[in-house]
């Protein structure tokens, strides 16, 4: 019998703790569709992209018509008709174009990434509900407790079966659990704001009392490989020095000679000329180093994605270990804190008089804090498993 009452508890909590998951997920699926930030951002991301792919196209034809005057007038009047058009080395383009896709690819990575960052904050927020609304259940049984010891006491006193101090103390109890209730509650209200500010301006009743079920994994390689190959931060890194390679082909062609071909026309008394025309730049000063400069900053982009992978590598390495503890030491705490529940005996001891209301009073925060210490641990255990998953 026993086994089967665990069995339903742990299947009650899970189911909880799924509604929970659930319940948040959809909350930032509607901060998703009606945030402000990433409306504007959308937006600046759709005009970035076309802003890539200006300036890669051919040049602008030229068109020249001259009218000239005859001196002496004898000679009559002539009039040039001159079409012209110029272009890079052809090569030039595709890598132009090339480098634009890359780009528009990078400011996707980025807006993703901000929009990353904007549900993360969103999460966190929800987690410290989850606290908030948790320890308001907390603080709400424990004052219907208070209210019935302060009530208790208030017949006694009334009846001349306790003295004063017991009878303060009741009441002091309950005073200090109704102020602290006030404050959660004020906490909770601001919370509130900030999530209707995040869903543009409109309200989300938020009352989960029970986190997410998320586990990490003990295996840091296994969970990094994974981070790394969907991190946008590494994959913006990865397009950048893809860009610097095609950078270096663009200079390159650009250090070629330019291009350019047209039609001529000309017209004078009793003549005409017409033909086409052809001719190219010398490639001596204009481009020079750039090809060198290209190459140079090649290699720094590529350093600095090897430093980046380091550094971010380290990072959640601290991260995960961190979580992995947490892990562990909250399933640990909240194991004890069950075993080590005196609640009932407290009541019964008090009840036999066994203890004093005092005794009672200070036995009974030295268990609330402990109550008050699990709620914690489990906030920020979920909030760093929150940290750590934005990297997936």
């Amino acid at each position: 019998m026993k086994y089967i009452i665990i069995i339903l508890i742990s299947t009650v909590v899970f189911s909880q703790q799924l509604f929970s998951q659930n319940t948040i997920d959809k909350i930032l699926q509607e901060i998703e569709m009606n945030n402000t930030t990433l409306i504007a951002l959308q937006k600046k991301a759709a005009a970035d992209k076309i802003g890539n792919k200006t300036g890669i196209y051919i040049q602008n034809p030229e068109i020249e018509y001259n009218y000239l005057w005859g001196n002496p007038t004898s000679v009559g009047n002539r009039t040039d008709i001159n079409f012209k058009q110029s272009f890079d080395f052809p090569t030039a383009y595709s890598f132009k174009n090339k480098i634009a896709t890359i780009k528009n690819e990078q400011v996707e990575l980025e807006y993703y990434q901000q929009k990353k960052d904007l549900l993360l904050k969103s999460r966190l927020i929800c987690y410290d509900l989850v606290y908030t609304n948790s320890l308001k259940v907390e603080l709400t049984n424990r004052i219907n407790h208070a209210e019935k010891m302060a009530t208790s006491y208030q017949k006694q006193f009334d009846l001349g079966e306790t003295n004063i101090l017991t009878f303060n103390k009741a009441q002091l109890n309950l005073m200090n659990l109704n102020n602290e209730l006030k404050l959660v509650n004020i906490k909770r209200n601001a919370l509130l704001g900030e999530l209707k500010m995040l869903n543009g301006g409109i309200l989300i009743d938020f009352t989960e009392t029970e986190y997410p079920l998320i586990v990490i994994s003990e295996n840091f390689e296994q969970w990094y490989t994974k981070a790394a190959q969907s991190n946008p931060q590494l994959n913006w890194l990865k397009k950048e020095v893809a860009i610097s390679q095609k950078q270096i082909s663009l200079n390159s062609a650009l250090s070629l000679p330019k291009l350019n071909a047209g039609y001529m026309k000309e017209n004078t008394v009793g003549q005409e000329f017409e033909g086409f025309t052809v001719g190219m730049t010398i490639p001596l000063w204009e481009h020079k180093n750039t090809v060198k400069y290209s190459k140079t900053n090649a290699i720094a982009i590529q350093e600095l994605e090897k430093d980046h992978k380091l550094q971010l590598y380290n990072h959640l390495k601290t991260v995960h270990q961190k979580v992995i503890e947490l892990q562990k030491n909250t399933q640990e705490y909240e194991t004890k804190l069950k075993h080590f529940n005196n609640i009932n005996l407290l009541y019964k001891a008090l009840e036999k008089g066994e203890i004093n209301l005092i005794d009672y009073v200070i036995e009974l925060t030295v268990y609330y804090e402990s109550v008050h210490k699990l709620l914690e641990l489990k906030q920020d255990l979920n909030k760093n498993i929150a940290l750590l998953n934005q990297y997936l």
